[in-house]
């Protein structure tokens, strides 16, 4: 069921305030997203403007907690995107260059708001300190945060990808889970689940404190092992994909790099892949699809 949108955002905006929205957009995911600004690039002209502002909408849900420092601020955030994507408090979200640009390529490209509501349910997690449950509840958290960016920009694209962007999406939300581990630390986040710890013998405050161990890396090496798996997984899916959904795709090339470094580094201070190699890996996967996966 695709939610009714209100008549308002059905009549169009005038050009010029479409014109300054895509362009904040852009420049929002040009600076907080380098990675899929650089995929859109990619992508036809006409589908441009709409991948920004899907991004530009994950980037707002994804800083709700550095943006309201307390979770109350945080669901009320998420609250109003809820509405917006409901079609509610129009003429507020209309001020909002994000929110208008977004819904404006909902309308444009016949979009399911559903699955936009679901990936702001999913990053409530993210505002309180209680930790990842199981690695079932990971996998959970990835395929309807990731994954679900993936499956609606190749639906913006034309393509229903959703085979494909499911185990993409889950190795690339795990990947940059990793990644952002010495940040989710210093928040007393825990994203590493509860029931892997317990497994292995790590107590939480250990992560907390970023304390490496034997058990610690074995644990950080079992959700890269997950990772691959999930990556090894699309690989198949993507090759067979339809040409016009791969900038969607792109920014899967990353993941296999990533966690290489990853493994080879520390958990904590982990060394990233510096922008001028990510761009590159991002424009060979794009000349060679099967490199996405690989």
């Amino acid at each position: 069921m695709r939610l009714p949108l209100p008549a308002r955002w059905v009549e169009g905006s005038r050009a010029v305030g479409m014109t300054n929205n895509v362009t904040y957009c852009a420049e929002l995911v040009r600076t907080s997203d380098r990675d899929r600004y650089i995929a859109a690039l990619f992508a036809p002209a006409e589908h441009r403007s709409a991948l920004l502002a899907l991004y530009a909408f994950n980037i707002e849900i994804g800083r709700v907690r550095e943006a309201a420092r307390e979770a109350l601020p945080g669901e009320i955030r998420l609250k109003w995107w809820d509405e917006v994507l409901a079609g509610k408090g129009q003429e507020e979200a209309r001020a909002n260059p994000v929110a208008d640009a977004l819904m404006s390529a909902i309308e444009r490209h016949n979009l399911a708001a559903e699955q936009l509501i679901d990936l702001i349910e999913a990053r409530r997690f993210d505002l309180y300190d209680e930790p990842m449950a199981s690695i079932a509840d990971l996998e959970t958290y990835a395929r309807r945060t990731a994954s679900a960016v993936i499956d609606v920009a190749a639906q913006i694209l034309g393509v229903d990808a959703a085979a494909a962007a499911e185990p993409a999406g889950v190795a690339y939300g795990i990947a940059g889970l990793l990644r952002a581990l010495p940040l989710h630390a210093a928040r007393h986040q825990l994203y590493v689940p509860i029931e892997l710890l317990d497994r292995l013998g790590v107590r939480p405050n250990e992560l907390l404190a970023r304390q490496s161990s034997a058990n610690v890396n074995a644990a950080l090496a079992e959700l890269r092992h997950l990772a691959r798996r999930h990556l090894a997984a699309a690989h198949d899916h993507i090759r067979a994909l339809p040409h016009p959904a791969l900038p969607a795709f792109l920014p899967v090339a990353l993941v296999r790099p990533s966690l290489d470094r990853l493994e080879r580094g520390d958990p904590f201070a982990p060394a990233d892949i510096s922008p001028w190699r990510r761009q590159w890996l991002i424009w060979r996967a794009a000349r060679n699809p099967a490199r996405i996966a690989r």
